[in-house]
């Protein structure tokens, strides 16, 4: 992760979306509303999820991989429909900190943040399941932001098997 702390070019209204489409989107996954976390990417978009160490060492391994809408919506079914009965379910609270937001074009924005999930299985002590970073692609357009990628680097290894997105 590069460290650009700093807000080049970035409108008010522009700020205003992002922040809200972040605010959405963890919402989304923490009340488990798989619709509404598919609804925070682009027609054309990309999600994943690998180990920081991975990419430090350009193995192409990850945790998931969509790289395409399509495969964001199978894994909405995978959850809702394929997986409803057979993983263990759990409840994830996801706290975020904006790092960085910069302008690429008239309507994209590359967005760091860093993020711990926690996660509550059953009704026993909630843990630590992964602490890492975002590096996104946003775009904005009409006051309207999604995400046309997400990655997610994670820090170590899951305390569990990842069911959910993060």
């Amino acid at each position: 992760m590069t460290a650009d702390i700093h807000m080049r070019a970035v409108s008010a209204e522009a700020m205003s979306a992002i922040d809200g489409l972040m605010g959405n989107y963890v919402a989304a996954l923490d009340w488990q509303d798989w619709n509404g976390w598919l609804g925070s990417f682009a027609d054309s978009c990309h999600y994943s999820v690998t180990s920081r160490q991975n990419a430090e060492s350009n193995l192409p391994l990850c945790y998931m991989i969509d790289d395409c809408r399509a495969r964001i919506e199978d894994r909405v079914k995978f959850i809702t429909e394929v997986w409803a009965s057979t993983i263990e379910p759990y409840r994830t609270r996801h706290v975020t900190q904006r790092l960085s937001v910069s302008r690429m074009d008239d309507r994209n924005y590359r967005v760091l943040s860093n993020v711990v999930v926690m996660f509550t299985q059953n009704n026993d002590p909630s843990g630590v399941l992964v602490t890492g970073y975002y590096d996104d692609v946003v775009t904005v357009d009409g006051g309207t932001a999604l995400f046309a990628s997400k990655t997610v680097y994670i820090d170590g290894t899951p305390t569990r098997y990842l069911a959910y997105p993060l």
